[in-house]
């Protein structure tokens, strides 16, 4: 078996303690103090590690990002169109930030850290390929890349509400409407996506899936700890 390293088995503890944290009490109120009380270390040797709170909010999107592949596949082998798939996403999404202010609060952070808004733009100009290719079939990938930085601010103002914000149904319609339409996607159709996206429970598929979500952190750490200590 091979030697077990100290190093990446402090490092899974920390991403495993920081996940949990910005999940349930909020990333921005999580500091790293608080991280590396929960973990009983300095904080000097925490940042050794991971030299910013961003760094360890890059290790939970990119855990997000997985989820969503994973999610994708789902839909797919129980018979849901990639697109109508995408569409109940952003839905879930908008409808748990109105729900969970600590939801509300990481998603955010994630849009607004250059850091982690960068690994969403690319992983979802990834996907808008494989979803819309039908549509935009002579794309290049800076065509991709392009919607997406119009993609990103739609989805931000969609989660990001006020006291004077539309209702959650007028934002998810709006929204949904908008990145169909960047990318080609037929008005009858677009139409089609959106009823059914507002035809179900979006409020109890957001919790539903935030729950998921949740799950899929807390088990996807656990399997990294037991590989490293399997040697694996």
């Amino acid at each position: 078996m091979a030697r077990i390293s100290k190093s990446d088995l402090t490092k899974l503890e920390i991403i495993r303690v920081a996940t949990r944290m910005f999940l349930e009490k909020g990333y921005s109120k999580t500091t790293i103090k608080a991280i590396s009380d929960e973990l009983g270390m300095s904080t000097g040797n925490l940042t050794f590690y991971f030299p910013t709170k961003e760094y360890l909010l890059g290790a939970l999107v990119e855990m997000l990002i997985d989820f969503q592949w994973e999610e994708m596949k789902k839909d797919a082998h129980e018979g849901i169109s990639s697109v109508l798939a995408l569409c109940f996403e952003l839905t879930s999404m908008a409808s748990a930030c109105e729900a969970y202010e600590t939801i509300k609060d990481f998603y955010l952070s994630a849009y607004k850290s250059e850091i982690t808004l960068d690994m969403i733009r690319r992983n979802d100009a990834k996907r808008a390929r494989e979803v819309f290719d039908q549509y935009c079939s002579d794309w290049t990938d800076e065509q991709y890349a392009e919607a997406e930085m119009l993609v990103s601010g739609i989805e931000y103002a969609t989660l990001m509400t006020t006291e004077s914000s539309a209702s959650l149904e007028m934002r998810i319609t709006g929204a949904l409407d908008t990145i169909l339409s960047i990318h080609n996607v037929p008005k009858e159709l677009r139409n089609e996506k959106i009823k059914k996206c507002l035809s179900m429970d979006y409020r109890a598929a957001g919790k539903k899936v935030l729950d998921e979500f949740r799950n899929y952190v807390h088990d996807t750490s656990y399997k990294a700890l037991e590989q490293l200590l399997k040697g694996i």
